[in-house]
């Protein structure tokens, strides 16, 4: 299976999983991001182009599956995607600390994200609830939830062996 296809076959079922299951599972006022999980994992092994159309995609289809606001996901992911994947392109993908430290980076800045536009477009949102109550809540699920969805996104995605072209960024000075 190509990579596009395994991406795609990701984000797709993650979405899914996200919009029905997911959604419902409410743990002390938060609940866990799969779709998120998925697309740092994503990001972190194959890039920032590839984590912000994966993003952009799972997003916008997050979007039609809950009837919110069209592209306001699309766009908070999209963003999400490219900085957790210029993460991993700047810093190394092999670093053990990097997918958790990913996670709580990018969680914590969706959260700012998604209610400062929402705040943007004049909808009524509680900053106590959307940036303390389940934002810590949702986060220490994402720290749950996060290995074993990175283990599956290494299962699916192969890492890159040695040999094969990397788009890694290399500092000079």
């Amino acid at each position: 299976m190509s990579d596009v296809a395994a991406i795609g076959f990701l984000v797709f079922v993650a979405t899914l999983l996200q919009a029905t299951l997911f959604a419902s599972l409410d743990v002390l006022g938060g609940t866990p991001d799969v779709l998120l999980l998925v697309l740092i994992g994503v990001a972190l092994l194959r890039g920032s182009v590839q984590g912000a159309v994966a993003g952009f995609g799972g997003g916008l289809l997050l979007d039609v599956l809950t009837l919110d606001t069209l592209g306001m996901t699309a766009l908070v992911l999209a963003l999400a995607g490219y900085g957790a994947g210029r993460y991993g392109e700047t810093t190394g993908r092999a670093r053990a600390h990097a997918p958790v430290l990913s996670v709580v980076v990018v969680t914590v800045a969706v959260a700012l994200l998604g209610f400062f536009l929402h705040f943007l477009i004049g909808e009524e949102v509680s900053a106590r609830r959307a940036l303390v109550e389940s934002l810590l809540a949702g986060l220490g699920l994402n720290l749950l939830f996060g290995g074993p969805v990175f283990a599956l996104c290494r299962a699916v995605l192969r890492p890159f062996q040695p040999g094969e072209r990397v788009t890694e960024v290399r500092l000079l000075g």
